[in-house]
């Protein structure tokens, strides 16, 4: 099963759509948290979805599919991380009237090359790196789990900062 969450703040038809258009062409489950939508939201016609779940079903969808779609935002891909699943993300743009500002759009080149995180910066990638990667069980061999705590290094980097600040 591939998952698609568009966060919770406003529709994502670009991406919403793009996912859509691929199941329609595919025998591959999949399943949308699609967040509130507008009375001219797209809505999907190819895959299940709701508009909102509750955490509880989000994590049970989290945790059984093999991939997950998603815009680029931070709560998504640390739960991708977190749960040690692939991740499409596909950055909201403010120069289309899905954000208020670019910051999606610098997370996502941020993210550009590492394991595990495939960037789709048009929706016009999405297909071809669902195509690429629907198969996929997991994260690449040498992929760990995103921990839950602050590595020594970081608390150390933080104390120093904070010393010096003082």
């Amino acid at each position: 099963m591939i998952f698609l969450s568009v966060g919770t703040q406003a529709p994502f038809d670009r991406l919403v759509r793009a996912v859509d258009q691929w199941a329609s062409a595919h025998h591959v489950p999949v399943f949308g948290q699609l967040g509130q939508l507008a009375a001219d939201s797209y809505r999907p016609a190819h895959m299940e979805w709701a508009e909102f779940i509750p955490a509880s079903l989000y994590e049970e969808k989290l945790d059984a599919c093999r991939l997950m779609v998603a815009h680029a935002g931070m709560g998504s891909i640390i739960s991708a991380l977190t749960a040690v699943k692939p991740i499409i993300i596909l950055p909201r743009r403010a120069a289309l009237g899905e954000h208020r500002n670019e910051h999606q759009l610098a997370t996502a080149e941020k993210f550009v090359g590492r394991p595990g995180i495939h960037v789709a910066m048009t929706d016009a990638d999405i297909a071809p790196l669902l195509d690429q990667l629907a198969e996929c069980d997991n994260l690449p061999a040498d992929a760990q789990a995103l921990s839950a705590e602050a590595s020594p290094e970081l608390l150390s980097a933080i104390r120093r900062f904070i010393i010096a600040a003082s």
